[in-house]
């Protein structure tokens, strides 16, 4: 009687088994391949204990260098956006997106130039989260301001309330993009510090580490939080400030001789 009863399960649980096999790798259409994720692969939670920021050396920052933003642009597909046919060259310069951009500032008292890279401050108190109507701009536990394309519905509030005009909107359909780095058409856009590459391991962002390979060392990344990461102790040595102090936004992003 027992034996009877304990087939039943065993069949069943064998269906179970070879069901959710077949489910973890699905043909959805020719040359696609469906899998889920590994239960086993490393995953890392952005913790309030982190706060990612960078402190800038405008004095190293040099003037027409541009590899922070080729390195931006080539680690989140932007590079692969191609000038919509019919736009002239002055608006594809006002539309085309940006998620850091090099700029100058010019002291009207003493006449010093500095160029610096902007990008999103990743302020605490920020401006573009409290303006956003459905949450899509939002602030991860490790300071991170993020803007989640699925329910993002292109209003541009946060563009608006930005002070650093950090953002960017998708006007064309994005015909190529990378996997790590998805964007779509009607939705803003930011420098999200690199999101995907510390939330795999990887303690760097593709502008810094490109201005450190040029010999440069302009940008210092790391944990504002970990009083031993490097960027905690540039800037316990250098004076620094942040942009629009007046603002009183937190940000964490600093910058030196400006």
């Amino acid at each position: 009687m027992s034996n009877r009863k304990q087939q039943p399960d065993m069949k069943r649980r064998e269906f179970l088994t070879k069901s959710v096999i077949a489910a973890s790798t699905a043909t959805i259409a020719p040359g696609v391949l469906l899998t889920t994720a590994d239960a086993n692969a490393a995953t890392k939670a952005a913790s309030s204990n982190t706060r990612w920021g960078m402190l800038i050396y405008t004095n190293k920052c040099a003037d027409g260098c541009s590899s922070c933003v080729s390195a931006c642009e080539k680690e989140n597909g932007i590079d692969l956006v191609k000038k919509p046919e019919g736009h002239s060259d002055a608006m594809w310069d006002e539309q085309r997106p940006q998620w850091i951009r090099k700029v100058k500032l010019k002291d009207t008292q003493t006449g010093m130039v500095s160029n610096l890279p902007l990008m999103c401050q990743h302020c605490e108190e920020a401006p573009c989260v409290d303006v956003c109507p459905t949450g899509a701009s939002f602030k991860r536990a490790d300071g991170i301001v993020m803007v989640d394309r699925h329910i993002c519905i292109g209003c541009r509030y946060c563009m608006m309330a930005c002070p650093y005009k950090a953002r960017s909107f998708i006007h064309a359909d994005v015909a190529e993009q990378v996997v790590e780095s998805p964007r779509g058409k009607g939705c803003v856009e930011a420098c999200n510090l690199c999101a995907n590459r510390l939330d795999a391991g990887d303690g760097n962002t593709a502008c810094a580490e490109a201005c450190s390979k040029e010999g440069h060392n302009a940008i210092v990344f790391g944990d504002l939080k970990d009083p031993n990461s490097a960027v905690s102790k540039v800037l316990k040595q250098s004076h620094s400030r942040q942009l629009r102090e007046d603002l009183k936004l937190n940000t964490a992003v600093r910058y030196t001789n400006v």
